[in-house]
């Protein structure tokens, strides 16, 4: 029972830094660097090796061989899963993934 390596790719970090510029220009900056911290716990967690999450069913991260995980019930994280590493492709919205993804 161990943590694998997490790394995560420029979208992925790009998306939660855009979500967190939107939070913040509403006024809320202890806010955003919350949901900043979360994410990339989240992230880190996504490294035990006993968790296994399912294939995702957004077809374009299907065809890639991507894992989702539900992040706070509105967001999926797509990643790849190693032996020995974790891989997050990419952060996304679940209402923008349309209706292949539940």
């Amino acid at each position: 029972m161990g943590q694998r390596k997490v790394t995560i790719l420029d979208p992925a970090t790009e998306e939660v830094a855009r979500i967190a510029l939107f939070i913040e220009g509403k006024g809320l900056p202890e806010t955003a660097k919350k949901f900043v911290d979360k994410a990339f716990e989240f992230f880190d967690n996504l490294s035990d090796e006993r968790v296994l999450h399912h294939p995702c069913k957004h077809l374009p991260w299907n065809l890639l061989h991507f894992r989702c995980a539900h992040f706070r019930k509105k967001y999926v994280v797509a990643y790849l899963d190693n032996t020995d590493e974790i891989i997050i492709c990419d952060f996304a919205l679940q209402k923008l993934l349309g209706s292949t993804h539940k």
